[in-house]
């Protein structure tokens, strides 16, 4: 069977990971997004069917000895050798490093809030982070980093993290950062892990729509 090329499969790994910028960015494209939550016992769907697969983040290690994190590594895996297209974010982008050979640790720094990430010269030439401002502020939420798989190419880095954004062959892309939070979103997290300092301005959630749309509508173009 052919693979769908309007059909987009997206891991989540809790409840309020929810695909925030990202949905619609696909939408507006005509692609249809189905979430996959493994973590709740539901059973893999088809995956060599779909266009693309997206890994969202979590609030857990990539480390972690879970069975639905296991299958995930073996699926990037395979996603890898059949070259089809892959997009992480957060803890799915340390997904996507473990699984092909880099390693995921503890960060030196816990980063949370709105940060500048500073692109690297090979981002100049990049399909997707050509479009970006040299500097651009995102919104990050994590305690963990990794090392690069062999062979990928560095985008994005922080003051608190080397590694903010990464690409492995043509189409497969890891963010360190959120590039999916709304306004609303963030407040959830706000509420729900009680980080009081943690505010959404409007301007700055509107910039970041804008990121999102740059990067994951780009990297829709290459499914």
């Amino acid at each position: 069977m052919r693979p769908d090329t309007r059909h987009i499969l997206a891991f989540r790994h809790s409840a309020g990971e929810d695909l925030g910028n990202v949905r619609p960015t696909l939408e507006h494209r005509g692609f249809t997004v189905q979430t996959v939550d493994l973590y709740t016992g539901v059973p893999m769907p088809q995956l060599s069917d779909a266009a693309g697969l997206v890994f969202m983040g979590g609030p857990m290690c990539a480390n972690d000895d879970l069975p639905y994190l296991h299958h995930e590594l073996n699926v990037i895996r395979h996603a890898a050798a059949r070259r089809q297209p892959i997009l992480g974010i957060c803890l799915g982008a340390q997904l996507i490093a473990k699984a092909l050979g880099g390693a995921v640790h503890r960060n030196a720094a816990h980063e949370v809030g709105w940060t500048d990430i500073h692109l690297t010269d090979a981002a100049s030439s990049d399909p997707l982070f050509s479009q970006l401002d040299p500097v651009e502020n995102v919104f990050q939420l994590h305690d963990d980093t990794f090392d690069l798989p062999a062979g990928a190419t560095r985008l994005a880095s922080s003051p608190a993290c080397r590694n903010q954004a990464f690409r492995c062959g043509a189409t497969i892309y890891g963010l360190q950062f959120h590039p999916e939070m709304t306004r609303e979103l963030i407040e959830d997290w706000r509420a729900d892990l009680n980080l009081p300092g943690l505010v959404a301005p409007p301007p700055a959630c509107a910039r970041l729509a804008k990121t999102c749309e740059k990067i994951v509508g780009g990297w829709s173009t290459l499914l």
